[in-house]
């Protein structure tokens, strides 16, 4: 599996609905994010991952805050996902991909 560092590196995203709420998740970050859309949702992540990044940069802090254990329920989403299988209810998934972290990262 690929380290990612405060310089480069890439961190799986998942957008989806669960009820009325639609979250935006970013697996290696642990980041969760919600919004009234999914566009909104993919705003509202990528911002978050933006300054999630910048504060771990200033603080010259440890590369696992960017390589942590993702929580279980999203791990097998995402691998049913991947292997183009069915989504159990309640989840109806907009979009999901990585996301390159260097470029998450500029102002």
């Amino acid at each position: 599996m690929r380290q990612n560092t405060l310089q480069k590196g890439v961190v799986r995203i998942i957008i989806f609905k669960e009820g009325r709420q639609w979250f935006g998740v970013a697996l290696e970050l642990n980041i969760v994010e919600s919004g009234g859309n999914p566009q909104e949702t993919m705003l509202l992540l990528d911002e978050a991952i933006r300054g999630y990044l910048k504060s771990a940069r200033k603080a010259g802090l440890d590369v696992s805050v960017l390589n942590q254990e993702p929580d279980q329920e999203y791990e097998m989403l995402w691998r049913l996902l991947e292997k183009g299988k069915p989504v159990p209810s309640p989840y109806k998934v907009y979009s999901f991909g990585e996301q390159i972290l260097n470029h998450a990262a500029r102002s």
